[in-house]
């Protein structure tokens, strides 16, 4: 029943890629309230990116850094 939300953003003057986890936020880590969001989101912007992972040990297998939001 839980899930973490990641979104891509730029930091600082460089513009360097970074992930914000939108879950450490106000949104929490309850899954239905992230598929929801994801919902809203896909109706706001048919064209968004939505890529799933499951893994036993909450792991993201994100390259860039992580800013928690």
């Amino acid at each position: 029943g839980r899930a973490r939300l990641y979104a891509p953003a730029r930091r600082g003057q460089e513009g360097e890629r970074v992930w914000v986890d939108l879950s450490a936020g106000s949104l929490g880590d309850d899954e239905r309230a992230v598929d929801a969001h994801l919902r809203r989101e896909a109706e706001f912007d048919p064209d968004v990116w939505i890529v799933e992972i499951e893994d036993k040990q909450g792991r993201h297998f994100l390259t860039e850094p992580v800013d928690r939001q």
